[in-house]
């Protein structure tokens, strides 16, 4: 496994077994931890999917928090006595099947910060209120990072939603696997648009703990380097995600420094 240049930290992962579609056992989290480890991740936050109405009270809610308890500390633990240098946190991945998430309780956020990881349901932006949905969790004092939004259907090329959603105060992680082609043409491309455009604040493996599934962290850094963005592939994997862990906001990331040359990579992988 090539190992990272730089070193990193990553906010999503989904390790704590059994309790979503991450790591099915104990064994299998440790695996993955140590996988992470050696591709250069020197802090984790781990972040099972969570339904936000399930956060807004019901006794099913509380007996999944209540369960994941239990399974985080297992793992928890297991992981200080393996890696004793590595930073393990707990968050959520809040699916917005509602757009009014109660983040009161710390474990519904990242690490113990302020900071939200959150999703649209589907794979698919809601037709309208997305910006209003992030912009009420800032004025509750929480700050919504949206996951993944190069893998969402209904984002046109000029990238208006993804504006509004920046405008409302919330931030974007894009994933290592998608500059790397693990989902395919259109979100590789539109994750290189949104890094064309200056609009992504961090990079997140999105790592779902099975032993066959591939880490992709350094052929996605490749990609940064080649195009000649190694200060923003240091603060997208880096500086914004330490930053994060410190419950600070993100640094600005400057738009990739050859748009041209980056649109004729993504079209020749496309049509290659």
């Amino acid at each position: 496994m090539a190992e990272m240049s730089l070193r990193c930290r990553d906010f999503h992962s989904h390790l704590i077994p059994g309790v979503d579609d991450g790591s099915p056992t104990l064994s299998d989290a440790l695996h993955a931890v140590g996988r992470m480890t050696a591709a250069g991740v020197e802090g984790i936050i781990t972040t099972p999917h969570f339904l936000a109405s399930w956060t807004r009270g019901g006794a099913h809610g509380t007996a999944t928090l209540e369960f994941m308890d239990r399974r985080w500390k297992k793992v928890r633990d297991a992981v200080r006595a393996e890696y004793p240098e590595l930073d393990f946190r707990r968050g959520l991945e809040v699916k917005l099947d509602v757009p009014d998430p109660d983040l009161a309780d710390p474990r519904t956020r990242l690490g113990g910060t302020a900071f939200t990881l959150v999703e649209w349901p589907m794979f698919r932006v809601p037709p309208t209120g997305t910006a209003r949905a992030l912009a009420r969790m800032r004025e509750a004092g929480w700050i919504p990072v949206v996951a993944h939004p190069e893998r969402y259907a209904g984002i046109d090329g000029g990238l208006a939603v993804v504006r509004a959603w920046k405008e409302a105060g919330a931030y974007l992680q894009c994933n290592y696997g998608s500059l790397a082609g693990q989902y395919g043409a259109e979100p590789r491309e539109l994750a290189f648009l949104l890094l064309a455009a200056g609009l992504v604040d961090y990079l997140s493996s999105d790592f779902h703990g099975h032993r066959c599934y591939m880490l992709r962290l350094e052929p996605a850094a490749a990609e940064i380097r080649e195009l000649g963005g190694a200060e923003q592939l240091r603060l997208l994997a880096a500086t914004n995600p330490a930053r994060l862990f410190e419950g600070r906001l993100p640094l600005p990331v400057p738009a990739l420094p050859s748009a041209k040359s980056l649109r004729q990579r993504v079209r020749a992988w496309i049509d290659g």
